[in-house]
């Protein structure tokens, strides 16, 4: 190996050491100041969360605006886990064991507080002083009689969900088995005289294969149909046909049906309540069944609305009338409760669909079923808002 002189007098392989060394101390320094700028950054983020919790909103904006200048992806390289026993920066993302344990079971824990507190406390306090009476006042029979109407008799439970965020007293009054035990009884009648094997009436009524009856069930059937040849014979037309099916229940075991090509921005709104004046609406009962497979199923006997028309007889008066025979049309319809990925009890599958039609001068009933094929798409359930906007009666 040879060496060649530089011009200080020095080997070229220990300059060449030098520099190696003196870059290791240039990265080795990088990375501590990196790893202070993290640390500080971090702080920085912490604190700013804190600051963002107490309502010091311009406070938490600087400290976090401080910290991204540092670290830049701080956010995604922060990790809550500070220890109770350090600063009180980030404390409120501390796992606290024993607070889990508390709140494994909402209500029984809300129950002990309140035990636990002075016999002169209310239900619920108010957060500020009002000149105006405050529904705290209110005894717990009126209370629940509010509650009630929350419900109502459209079953709205979801809405008696929200009502329970408000307070500790509202969660306590709207895990009460009695309201939940009612609607299960609308529900499904005589066969839940029992919670077994549930442990309570409301995880029976979230559990239990039911019927939604906050909206609409709405299947969207599509299909091509070749039209008449045109009058030249040169070519023959297709038709792409669109019509849907809407399926609405109620609480009260009643469910209306309606097939239309009409979408449903212009039909929904119409069947909210039983007494709609569409045309073609189908009016019936319907029951759920659950078969040995634990597959529950739903079974509608449906009739056409009968509206009496007056007899015109200035239009038979120089006519000879002849008499038709009177006929009573009945759909039954038998149809398979399923569940998605994202929502429960939101789909309808058709088993069954027929026409029962009885003569009503023989007695006789002529059944005629049908074929279920692609024509029989499946019912998805959709949310209608405005039928839970306002309470009829309570529950």
């Amino acid at each position: 190996m040879h060496l060649y002189p530089n011009h200080g007098n020095k080997p070229v392989l220990e300059a060449e050491g030098e520099e190696d060394c003196h870059s290791d101390m240039i990265r080795a320094d990088d990375n501590e100041r990196s790893g202070e700028a993290n640390l500080q950054a971090r702080e920085l983020f912490l604190k700013a969360v804190e600051q963002e919790q107490n309502g010091a909103l311009y406070e938490a904006i600087k400290f976090y605006r401080l910290a991204m200048q540092l670290v830049p992806d701080i956010e995604f390289k922060i990790t809550y886990t500070r220890s109770p026993d350090g600063d009180n920066i980030g404390k409120n993302y501390i796992e606290d064991n024993e607070n889990d344990s508390k709140m494994a079971d909402l209500l029984s824990y809300f129950q002990q507080q309140f035990t636990l507190q002075e016999s002169s406390i209310k239900l619920c306090q108010p957060e500020l002083d009002v000149n105006q009476t405050h529904i705290s006042v209110l005894p717990m029979e009126l209370l629940m009689y509010i509650f009630r109407w929350v419900v109502s008799s459209d079953l709205d439970l979801r809405s008696l969900e929200q009502l329970s965020l408000v307070c500790r007293g509202f969660y306590i009054c709207a895990r009460d088995p009695e309201i939940w035990r009612q609607a299960c009884l609308k529900v499904w009648g005589r066969t839940c005289n029992k919670v077994v094997p549930y442990t309570s009436w409301r995880e029976m009524f979230l559990e239990r294969p039911r019927v939604r009856f906050d909206g609409v069930y709405i299947s969207k059937t599509t299909y091509i149909r070749q039209g008449e040849q045109s009058l030249d014979g040169f070519y023959r037309a297709w038709h792409h046909v669109d019509y849907y099916r809407y399926l609405r229940f109620f609480p009260d075991g009643q469910v209306i049906m309606l097939t239309t090509p009409e979408e449903p921005q212009s039909i929904v709104p119409r069947l909210r309540t039983k007494n709609t004046r569409t045309d073609a609406i189908l009016l019936g009962h319907y029951r759920l069944s659950q078969d040995t497979d634990n597959q529950t199923k739903v079974f509608a006997v449906m009739t056409k609305k009968k509206e009496e028309k007056p007899i015109d007889y200035h239009k038979y008066r120089y006519f000879c009338h002849v008499p038709v025979q009177e006929t009573d049309h009945s759909f039954h319809v038998g149809l398979q409760l399923c569940s998605s990925s994202r929502q429960r009890f939101n789909k309808l599958v058709w088993i069954h669909h027929s026409c029962h039609i009885t003569y009503k001068s023989t007695g006789e009933t002529a059944v005629s079923s049908f074929d279920i094929d692609k024509m029989y798409t499946p019912l998805f359930f959709a949310r209608v808002k405005s039928f839970t906007a306002f309470s009829e009666r309570p529950l």
